[in-house]
């Protein structure tokens, strides 16, 4: 029975809640009616006052519109002040050319394939520019008259501190939060690189490549968790250290330019490997150096099916420096097929110069000469190789006409004697004598005398 009595004192108590709330509310209620009441009969004093109607409640889609004056005259129908108008439609006009520079520019970063500019893309890309600027300048003078740029609070951002360029088809179209979320990533990158380079300098020590490399990791773990997979890559084959490598080896090579999609195959194929390789860095115990070996000789292996066989014998052949000045000299003749005839050739010169230089049978000077001689050679190779001519080689001069000598004969003189005084054989003298009858000689007849070393140098 006990707990009977103690749900009718439970019930009690609460009836007697309800009936106090009751009444202060009823209480309430009677001081606001009286309130109200005061305040809203007339006054005896009535103040006048200006009032401006404006349309209270709008969104931006009220606003907005399919074009800039229609845009402009809805700004100023909701009440916006000039200024503000002004700014918007510059900020926003500058962030429609924004876009198109983008888009629309094709400039030397997003040929990322190539080593060194070409100048004819930056050219064009300069010419671009300049176009868009003077259409975004002359849209801006349409729509807020010649005097814009007086009053103008916005402007295109200027970074204290320049960072990537992020345009073209893939890089380009990214939304403006996204590429300020990278340009935040390098910044943060660059300065991690530089305050750690500036601790090594401070305690005189060089940068540890292992270190370089776990800092390089640490921003493509960054982006990669901003970034799809097609737009990271995009952007490594621009910024990333191993990509700027590639582009220094074939730039090394001189006469190897890659494709856009030998570039991405090669990168592709390597920028694993160079991420284990630079993680094993500054390693000296055994087993780390042979994974090393080991993944170098994989990453050639790589190279190698990226291009192809023919492209990649090119590109190991470009990587003797006497190969690189055949194909030099092969692109100078205007003939560049034949370089490799030039290279056969200037190997088969350098064999050659070791022997001569290493016969100990012939003497410094006839070393010299040999030397000369095979350096002609050579050119005249050279000159075959590329499809010139030689020169034909000079005649010698014919010795100048000897002055001929006369002997007249005088008693008793024969062939004999002559040839005798003149050391010539007795024919020879007869030879130079064809219409003199030796046999019937007369004093007073006088006789030519043929030129012989053995004869005298002055004759009697």
């Amino acid at each position: 029975m006990r707990w009977r009595l103690v749900a009718i004192l439970s019930i009690g108590v609460n009836i007697a809640l309800a009936a106090v709330w009751l009444v202060s509310w009823r209480a309430a209620s009677a001081k606001y009616a009286a309130f109200s009441a005061a305040f809203s009969r007339p006054q005896s004093v009535q103040t006048r006052t200006n009032v401006v109607t404006r349309r209270q409640l709008f969104t931006w889609r009220d606003v907005e519109a399919g074009d800039y004056p229609t845009y402009i005259a809805n700004l100023r129908d909701i009440g916006c002040p000039e200024q503000t108008v002004r700014d918007i439609i510059i900020a926003d006009v500058n962030a429609l050319y924004s876009r198109k520079r983008a888009t629309e520019l094709v400039t030397a970063e997003q040929q990322w394939w190539r080593s060194a500019s070409d100048p004819e893309v930056v050219r064009a890309a300069t010419e671009k520019a300049r176009g868009l600027e003077e259409d975004r300048h002359a849209l801006l003078t349409t729509l807020l008259g010649t005097n814009w740029e007086s009053g103008d609070l916005v402007s295109l951002p200027r970074p204290s501190r320049p960072g990537v360029t992020l345009d073209g088809p893939v890089l380009g179209v990214l939304s403006t939060d996204m590429k300020q979320s990278i340009q935040d990533i390098t910044l943060r990158s660059q300065e991690r690189l530089e305050a750690y380079l500036n601790s090594q300098r401070g305690a005189g020590k060089d940068s540890e490549p292992v270190v370089l490399a776990r800092l390089r990791q640490q921003t493509r773990d960054e982006l990669a968790r901003l970034l799809a997979p097609p737009q990271l890559e995009e952007f490594l084959l621009r910024y990333s250290q191993n990509a700027n490598d590639l582009r220094t080896d074939f730039g090394q090579l001189r006469f190897f330019s890659p494709t856009a999609d030998e570039f991405r195959a090669v990168f592709r194929a390597t920028d694993a490997f160079d991420q284990r390789i630079q993680a094993l860095a500054g390693a000296s115990d055994p087993g780390s150096l042979g994974q090393r070996r080991a993944m170098e000789d994989q990453r050639e292996n790589a190279i190698r099916t990226a291009l192809g066989q023919r492209r990649y014998e090119e590109y190991q052949r470009l990587h003797d420096p006497v190969y690189r000045d055949a194909v030099a000299a092969a692109q100078e003749a205007g003939t560049p097929e034949a370089a490799g005839k030039i290279y056969a050739v200037t190997l088969a010169a350098q064999a050659e110069q070791e022997r001569i230089r290493a016969d100990a049978s012939l003497t410094a000077q006839q070393k010299a000469i040999e030397l000369k001689r095979l350096e002609l050679e050579q050119l005249q190779a050279n000159t075959l190789a590329t499809g010139g001519e030689l020169l034909p080689e000079p005649q010698p001069e014919p010795a100048p006409p000897q002055p001929r000598k006369v002997y007249v004969l005088g008693p008793g003189d024969s062939a004999e004697t002559i040839a005798l005084m003149y050391g010539l054989p007795p024919s020879a003298i007869r030879a130079a004598n064809p219409n003199v009858n030796f046999s019937r000689l007369k004093p007073g007849t006088a006789i030519t005398i043929p030129r012989s070393p053995l004869s005298p140098l002055s004759a009697p």
